[in-house]
């Protein structure tokens, strides 16, 4: 499969090289708003060509886009790519708002492409074993998932600087960094909530510096908390009348385990190396390129538009804004 890039940062490197790592991608072009940027990240990761002109990149010669710019961008890009014949995998948030997903997933299928979200909970083979766990624990009447993480970015924003994650002017915020992942693990095991609630602390710049939220269920009530204001040391975890499930990172779901009632425990999977996380990614997205129909592609569509129904009441609830 040959890819072209969108975005420049450490995320698109991790891409790449998990992706070269487990499906030998080629990549040949990267897109840039500076050459000097575009010239270094290709140096760095044996790319081709260089663009600077979006339109000139839409044009360019390879089958498929990976986007990692700033969330603001991911809807306009998205719809230009796939307007120009390229399969889209696009990082979270795909986009910002519901109806710019639901439109954009219409243009794809017209279109005959593929466009989905790059997160990395939905294409991890570790989904299935922790589904498989929470079975086991018998029923479940509360959870907690927790994502809490402190920016590498906080030293900056406390010098007076501005980073891009924590400017709402570029959509970003904890929510929408580090919630998401949190949400998309309990939509995917409970389904979608009766009610919600939430609260959020803002940072003097508007983005939200951590959250929380409440999802009220028929049988049970699951809190999510998130952070880039501090580091969480505890994870996540599900309970059970028959055992609970311990998630250290709910993002990537490794080092999970199973406590019955005895107090053994079980583990289920432990560490897994970030640029393999990746790799399984670009695998799921080159299968759905060859496999259209994939029933899990449909799953992944149908998730990503729940989970964006979710984020836009939270951020409703709590009164986040962009600007």
């Amino acid at each position: 499969m040959r890819y072209g890039v969108i975005g420049t940062g450490w995320i698109a490197k991790s891409f790449i090289d998990g992706a070269r790592q487990i499906c030998a991608s080629e990549f040949t072009a990267v897109y840039s708003r500076t050459t000097e940027s575009g010239n270094k990240f290709a140096a760095e990761n044996n790319i081709g060509t260089v663009y600077t002109d979006i339109n000139e990149f839409a044009n360019g010669d390879f089958d498929a886009v990976y986007i990692a710019s700033p969330n603001s961008l991911h809807y306009e890009q998205s719809k230009l790519m796939l307007e120009n014949g390229k399969h889209v995998i696009c990082e979270k948030p795909i986009t910002v708002e519901p109806r710019e997903l639901r439109e954009l997933q219409t243009l794809a299928e017209k279109n005959g492409l593929i466009y989905v979200e790059a997160i990395m909970y939905m294409f991890n083979p570790a989904r299935n074993l922790l589904k498989d766990a929470v079975s086991r624990i018998g029923r479940i009447t509360s959870a907690h998932f927790d994502f809490s993480q402190l920016s590498s970015k906080y030293p900056a924003y406390l010098r007076g600087e501005l980073p891009n994650i924590f400017n709402p002017k570029f959509a970003t915020g904890c929510l929408m960094d580090l919630g998401i992942y949190c949400i998309y693990a309990v939509i995917d095991l409970f389904g979608m909530p009766e009610k919600i609630t939430a609260c959020a602390h803002f940072m003097e710049s508007g983005a939200d510096g951590s959250g929380t939220a409440t999802l009220l269920y028929l049988d049970k009530l699951v809190t999510v908390t998130y952070s880039k204001l501090g580091q969480d040391r505890l994870g996540s975890q599900i309970f059970g009348d028959e055992g609970t499930v311990k998630i250290e990172s709910v993002s990537k779901l490794v080092n999970i385990s199973l406590t019955d009632n005895k107090g053994k425990v079980h583990e289920i999977i432990g560490d897994v190396p970030k640029e393999t996380l990746m790799g399984y990614e670009a695998l799921g997205f080159e299968h759905f390129i060859e496999n259209p129909n994939d029933c899990h592609y449909r799953t992944m569509k149908q998730r990503a538009v729940q989970v964006s129904d979710v984020m836009k009441q939270i951020r409703e609830i709590c009164g986040i804004e962009f600007r």
